[in-house]
């Protein structure tokens, strides 16, 4: 029987395990993450109405295809780390501490205003991620710092249509997805 736990017998050269180990459970939370972040995403790019409808859609399969590379790529260093990679859909819903998204059919500046919350908190996560790798191991921070690159662009892509022309921001100080789904809606009118 293969063994099941996930805790390297070895890891990269220059690291111990336990540093090994503690970076791989890092970037295994990062994986949930982002395998969430891409599935929903997609849900989004479905579930768009309304006369904004194909900017959205047509918006949406470049950041579910590059974020779904970035899960590859954590993937992989877990393995790289000697420490088994969790991709399952039980272990992903089992180890996430967000809620679910909530939208199903919504106009585009909903999804957008939960989107927007949604990259927030995907975003702060990575951050933090990186910053608890920068003294472990330089590859891994280089990946995450890397991969923040792209998150903050698709931000500020979700964010250009929620922001006045006077910079304010419509779902600012929103305290959930639905909250910020309602600001949007709201503040388009």
């Amino acid at each position: 029987m293969a063994d099941q736990t996930n805790t390297a017998r070895y890891t990269v050269p220059s690291l111990s395990r336990e540093d090994g180990d503690t970076v791989a459970r890092i970037l295994q939370e990062r994986l949930n993450s982002l395998t969430d972040l891409h599935l929903t995403l997609k849900h989004v790019h479905w579930n768009v109405v309304g006369p904004h409808f194909i900017a959205v859609h047509e918006m949406l399969d470049p950041q579910v295809d590059a974020v779904r590379g970035m899960t590859d790529a954590v993937a992989e260093r877990i393995a790289t780390l000697g420490v088994s990679p969790v991709g399952t859909p039980g272990a992903l819903v089992a180890a996430r501490t967000w809620e679910d998204y909530h939208l199903r059919r919504a106009t585009a500046i909903e999804h957008l205003g939960a989107l927007d919350e949604v990259y927030q908190g995907v975003i702060s996560a990575h951050r933090k991620a990186a910053a608890d790798t920068a003294e472990l191991d330089d590859v891994t921070n280089d990946l995450l710092i890397g991969h923040l690159h792209d998150l903050e662009l698709f931000h500020w892509f979700v964010r250009a249509h929620l922001e006045s022309a006077g910079g304010e921001i419509s779902t600012s100080g929103a305290t959930s997805e639905l909250d910020a789904a309602r600001r949007a809606r709201e503040s388009a009118g």
